[in-house]
């Protein structure tokens, strides 16, 4: 349990790291989305680049940031029947639904997205519009990048749930490991 309780903590620190570091990336977007409206409607220019650079910071925003959302438990599901279920009851669906659906669809998109990732890097993929941004490769590096990170913390998401269905959830053996670690002390 240990070990189990040790894995989750490892990936739960991870995904916060990177939550927070990216965290800072929507205060950028609503910069950059400020200036393209002030830039739009009052001096009466558009940029493609502004424009891309607005779903650029979007996309690597909501792809680093998933797996933090899942973390939070911050994500969106249908609650009607979720919010009625005992934490054992939410432990059973989330450990269900990681096994079946997360895990399994977070190594199809890994699995699937390489082609088209390597292929973008090979060519040098830039935006096909004139004024458009360069480097999109790496833009779409940020696609596996993200499903690992939601991967990792599905994995961390399944052990949870595993520890809570079987009646001994993380917080309870994490106590236990502090009083042991007081009683060395």
């Amino acid at each position: 349990m240990k070990f189990i309780s040790l894995i989750v903590r490892l990936i739960d620190r991870l995904n916060t790291k990177v939550g927070y570091a990216i965290s800072w990336l929507s205060t950028l977007l609503v910069l950059v989305v400020c200036y393209d409206v002030f830039t739009r409607y009052f001096l009466r220019k558009s940029s493609v680049g502004v424009q891309e650079l607005e779903w650029h910071i979007f996309a690597v925003l909501f792809l680093l940031g998933a797996a933090y959302t899942l973390k939070m438990d911050n994500h969106v599901r249908v609650d009607v029947i979720y919010t009625l279920l005992s934490p054992r009851g939410k432990a059973w669906i989330n450990l269900l639904g990681g096994i079946v659906f997360l895990i399994p669809f977070s190594i199809l998109i890994l699995w699937a997205s390489q082609g088209f990732i390597s292929m973008s890097w090979a060519i040098q993929e830039t935006s096909p519009d004139p004024g458009g941004l360069p480097y999109r490769y790496i833009l779409k590096a940020m696609i596996p990048a993200g499903f690992s990170l939601i991967l990792l913390q599905g994995i961390a998401l399944i052990l949870r749930s595993f520890c809570t269905v079987i009646g001994r959830p993380l917080e309870e053996i994490e106590k236990e490991e502090n009083l042991e670690e007081q009683q060395h002390a």
